[in-house]
């Protein structure tokens, strides 16, 4: 099973081998979420928590001069 390290605690996170790049998984120490950004090496890091997001939001479309 392959392994990295935890960017929150720095502990090892063991991350199940058929796991592809977005996955998110968990720390077993520090229960931080994490999401799998590389996998030659294995790598994690810190999940936004907004798994939902989709990069075709309209961000431009606020207008900060009605405020």
């Amino acid at each position: 099973m392959p392994t990295s390290i935890c960017p929150e605690c720095s502990e090892e996170v063991y991350v199940d081998a058929d796991s592809e790049q977005g996955d998110v998984v968990s720390c077993d120490e520090c229960h931080s979420s994490l999401v799998v950004v590389g996998l030659d090496p294995l790598e994690l890091d810190l999940s936004s928590g907004d798994d939902d997001y989709d990069s075709g939001d309209d961000f431009d479309a606020f207008d900060a001069d009605q405020y």
